[in-house]
């Protein structure tokens, strides 16, 4: 396994995607869109990857995770360049390429990682992973937001598409390493994602990580909105996106040190205690700095979290299952992007964007208490 080249390959991807979601959601507000239908084209994103990331995920299992990135890596850029299309159908239309090709890259490279090396260096190398994507995080949507300010939306989307070119030349560096030590063997007879999702240390891990998902998707779809509505800047709104990102990246230097403090259920919980506490204060942050702080604080609260989520899916998951259990992680991220986009668009249409907020805030803060039950049994 070649960490660097598999953590370039990230940075790379997930620049592309992150920058690609802010520009297609303000490229929507600039044609007029309303909040439900940048719901829908930002929702669209993770449609195909909610119905297919579990079969990915065996895919990687029986064939390795080579071929999935280079596939991924062609989906990610033929997205960029349908989104030069000027019209909501053209951004929809791109969203699906880009969202079923981060999916691929994601568990392609998560499991990369788990067949790639002995279990206890996991957590060190998905903390790695991990660093680049918030490299990313802060990468994308600062360098989209300037962009669309400077050169408009076309020639943003003409400089993202470069980046999955780039991306081959770091998997031809990791190529020979991706495919790794066969899986384990499988059990006998049909496998079924409903047999993963009873295995209880894994099923509860898969709850947190749902909420956790839920958190970052909401930042990022509805921070846009809220920047707009209060007259930030595409750049402005870039910046408090990347500080969420500078937060994730902060954090992730620490990851293993936190491992060796406290449980893995006591740092998911205190992630989800923190996240709430700032969802419920986001709708009070109407200046950049308030914003920027906001954003710094959720990003230190989520951004600890999956190192330590793919590591114990890692060590949950059945033999020869981690890279289907890693694609039912995936799964569920995906329904959180398809539908809470649309839901939370509508709401916030309906009733504003402080009670979006606060009612996610208000679910965080009771996955809170479920991550305190788990610890006496698992933490």
């Amino acid at each position: 396994m070649k960490l660097p080249a598999l953590v370039a390959l990230m940075v790379l991807a997930h620049t592309a995607f992150a920058g690609g979601r802010v520009a297609l959601s303000l490229s929507a507000l600039r044609l007029g869109a309303s909040p439900f239908e940048v719901g829908v084209v930002i929702g669209l994103l993770a449609l195909v990857p909610m119905l297919l990331s579990v079969h990915a995920g065996r895919w990687t299992d029986r064939r390795g995770t080579f071929r999935p990135t280079l596939l991924a890596l062609l989906l990610l850029e033929a997205g960029l360049l349908l989104a030069l299309l000027p019209s909501l159908g053209g951004l929809g239309a791109s969203a699906v390429l880009l969202g079923s090709g981060f999916m691929l890259v994601h568990v392609a490279l998560h499991n990369a990682i788990l067949h790639g090396g002995p279990q206890e260096q996991h957590t060190r190398a998905y903390s790695m992973l991990a660093l680049g994507n918030s490299t990313s995080s802060i990468a994308g949507p600062v360098l989209a937001g300037f962009l669309l300010d400077l050169a408009g939306g076309a020639w943003t989307f003409v400089a993202l598409a470069a980046l999955p070119l780039l991306a081959l030349f770091a998997l031809a560096q990791a190529g020979a390493g991706m495919d790794g030590a066969p899986a384990p063997a499988r059990p006998q007879g049909r496998a079924r994602v409903i047999d993963l999702l009873r295995h209880a240390p894994l099923r509860a891990v898969l709850v947190v990580s749902a909420l956790l998902s839920m958190g970052w998707d909401m930042f990022s779809f509805m921070l846009p909105l809220h920047g707009s509505a209060i007259g930030l800047s595409a750049s402005r709104i870039g910046l408090v996106m990347g500080a969420f990102g500078a937060g994730t990246f902060v954090v992730r230097m620490f990851v293993p040190a936190l491992a060796r403090r406290w449980s893995a259920w006591q740092v998911l919980g205190g992630a989800l205690a923190l996240a709430a506490a700032v969802y419920l204060a986001l709708p009070l942050a109407h200046g950049l700095a308030a914003l920027l702080a906001c954003a710094f604080v959720l990003g230190l609260a989520l951004g600890c979290a999956l190192p330590m989520i793919m590591s114990a899916i890692g060590e949950a998951a059945p033999p020869g299952r981690g890279g289907e259990a890693i694609g039912i992680r995936s799964m569920l991220a995906n329904v959180s992007q398809t539908i809470l986009p649309i839901s939370v668009g509508a709401l916030g249409s309906a009733a504003g964007a402080q009670l979006a907020f606060w009612v996610l805030g208000a679910m965080l803060a009771a996955g809170t208490l479920f991550a305190r039950a788990q610890r006496p049994a698992r933490g």
